[in-house]
């Protein structure tokens, strides 16, 4: 295998996903490089440990966290990587890496300014972007609620996709499905474990407190592929609720960004489930929308009271 300067180590946080972890666990030992160590932080009803033992040619770490949180189960996995990494990673239990893609990535962190915080793998299977229309119209950009650019964060709180990149470049978030960060950075910021559960914008808030501090980029050649598990995701309504309650929370601890945009831009999120509701006549989309709904009202009515 190549040698670098930097070693390199993962944390994964899983629940339930023995199949999806299996099949992530496989494109990471056939990678051209492989990882110095990779740390397991398992949440599942049922221990994935006799899958991990499947894979002797990697050096793997094995934790359980229960009750499971991806915010808290990422924080216990920090702690457990060797103290001579310099590389710390996330990988999603439902992705899987190009055979090339952690060679790719650690030839690009050989070269990477100090200044350089994370560095995301590029998706090359993004789902196309749902209610596009709504989201790229000139008024929606205009007001700050959306942008057609990838990788921002909008005074709104909300985030613009990524999708896939065809050359590297620097953005204003990065997802933790797959993504290597400065050890340096995790010493001075941890994910926020208000976010439990299934979490739901704990990379946005994490990644973007370290973009006003340092660099984060994606590198385009170092590709992944993403099969969304139906497994260990909240329902429609459930969901629809978490997404309002937590990007509130999101905007309320950054004060630069714009709590009446916000909602404006949660409405037109609402607007979207309704309309996919309609012409897709999927129920999902209307307990989502229904979430939304409730999700807002219980936010907005303790401030009433106050």
């Amino acid at each position: 295998m190549p040698d670098y300067k930097n070693k390199l180590a993962f944390v994964v946080a899983t629940k339930d996903r023995p199949c999806e972890l299996r099949n992530m666990l496989k494109s990471l030992g056939v990678q051209s490089y492989r990882p110095d160590q990779v740390v397991i932080v398992d949440g599942s009803e049922q221990s994935v440990e006799k899958i991990v033992q499947e894979f002797p040619n990697l050096r793997i770490t094995y934790l359980r966290c229960i009750p499971p949180s991806a915010a808290r189960q990422r924080n216990l996995g920090i702690e457990s990587v060797d103290s001579e990494v310099h590389l710390i990673g996330f990988l999603d239990d439902d992705i899987e890496l190009a055979s090339d893609a952690l060679q790719k990535m650690m030839d690009f962190w050989e070269n990477a300014s100090e200044d350089t915080g994370g560095a995301a793998f590029n998706m090359i299977n993004h789902p196309q972007l749902y209610g596009a229309w709504l989201k790229h119209l000139p008024l929606t950009e205009k007001l700050g609620l959306y942008s057609k650019d990838g990788g921002k964060v909008l005074p709104s709180g909300f985030h613009t996709m990524i999708g896939y990149i065809p050359e590297t470049n620097f953005v204003q978030w990065l997802p933790t499905g797959a993504v290597l960060w400065r050890r340096k950075v995790l010493q001075e910021f941890r994910f926020d474990e208000w976010f439990n559960g299934y979490s739901y914008l704990e990379d946005l808030d994490f990644s973007y407190q370290v973009v006003k501090k340092y660099q984060l980029v994606v590198v385009a050649g170092a590709h992944y592929y993403h099969y969304p598990s139906s497994t260990g995701r909240d329902n429609g309504y459930i969901f629809g609720k978490r997404e309002v309650k937590n990007r509130i929370h999101f905007i309320k601890k950054h004060q630069e960004l714009s709590p009446a945009k916000c909602y404006w831009a949660l409405i037109t999120r609402m607007c979207i489930s309704l309309s996919l509701a309609i012409r897709e006549r999927e129920a999902s989309y209307l307990k989502r929308s229904l979430g939304n709904v409730m999700g807002m009202a219980q936010v907005l009515l303790p401030l009433k009271k106050n």
